[in-house]
């Protein structure tokens, strides 16, 4: 495995980040229990979930299903930098959601209930919150991290503006801030190439693409309707809007003797501001596959091509649309 800082800090994390969405609807707590296992014993060290995953409402599943793994013992907490995130609906109450000073003590009081855990390695605000004040969150942050339950602070969502607003704010009061952050990014979806990573370089955050197989679109697509593998609805009208990029895409792949899924993150993972793309396994097979993305080095004429494949927004702003 190997392994990078989270942004500006000392905290090593693996360079992929296993993401634990699926974990309760889509596979059972006994399969969840062996992946997160066989993570560890492949060096995989960084581990991501939600208060709101399991999607049922304020249960938090699947941070349960985490917490019982994590009361197995065995060092499994010890090894684990564990994130989790706060701002979605967890009740019926005025104050039950996003990222008011009352919420965010109570949330994550929570999720340390669930987890199992007296601590947080990252938390991070799942969206942007326009209604709560900066000086607010921030104060909500700065006493959980002073009470030692939470050590860094993320975002996920956020735009680039964002960004800056928060961190600026936040070197104000004399605090850290956001040390990394959590976007869709893909090689289909790259929209954060404008300002969201230019402003992750310029303050030193870690970015941990969600998604980075485009909802499946990059793992081979083409090739398993071909051998008969159903697909939902969704992703069969995906497929046909895309399918000249993915037979494209399949056939550069094919080329170099790589699956499409490897690629898409071995492209990621060239990008130094990238962290640590986030994989959701449903499976034990899915998990072990992933590990081939490390080792594949893709030159820079295949950089080009898939940048012909996939052309993104042009670069960072304002240069990917002014002079």
């Amino acid at each position: 495995m190997q392994y990078t800082k989270l942004g500006r800090t000392g905290l090593k994390v693996s360079r992929l980040c296993l993401g634990t969405m699926n974990f309760g609807p889509e596979t059972t707590e006994s399969d969840s229990d062996l992946i997160m296992d066989q993570a560890l014993e492949l060096g995989i060290n960084f581990f991501d979930t939600a208060n709101v995953y399991g999607w049922k409402r304020g249960e938090g599943i699947t941070e349960q299903i985490i917490g019982r793994w994590f009361a197995q013992g065995g060092g499994r907490r010890e090894k684990t930098v564990l994130a989790t995130k706060v701002y979605g609906i967890m009740g019926d109450w005025p104050n039950e959601s996003r990222l008011s000073a009352l919420h965010i003590k109570r949330a994550c009081e929570d999720s340390l209930k669930r987890l199992q855990t007296d601590y947080i390695d990252l938390y991070q605000m799942h969206h942007v919150d326009r209604d709560t004040p900066w000086e607010e969150i921030w104060q909500a942050m700065e006493q959980l991290v002073r009470e030692g339950k939470v050590l860094y602070v993320g975002s996920s969502n956020f735009a680039g503006w964002h960004i800056v607003q928060a961190n600026e704010i936040a070197k104000q009061r004399h605090f850290m801030g956001l040390v990394s952050e959590q976007s869709l990014y893909n090689l289909k979806d790259r929209m954060i190439e404008l300002e969201v990573i230019p402003a992750c370089k310029a303050y030193g955050l870690g970015v941990i693409p969600w998604s980075p197989l485009g909802g499946g679109l990059l793992g081979g697509a083409l090739k398993k309707a071909q051998e008969g593998r159903r697909a939902s609805e969704r992703q069969q009208s995906m497929i046909e809007k895309h399918r000249p990029q993915l037979e494209q895409y399949e056939a550069f792949c094919a080329e170099i003797g790589e699956a499409p899924a490897d690629v898409a993150l071995a492209w990621m993972l060239v990008n130094p501001v990238i962290t640590a793309p986030i994989i959701g396994p449903r499976t034990m097979d899915q998990l072990k596959g992933s590990l081939r993305a490390l080792e594949i080095s893709l030159n820079e004429e295949q950089m080009k091509r898939l940048d012909t494949i996939f052309p993104g927004p042009g670069g960072a702003a304002p240069e990917a649309y002014a002079w």
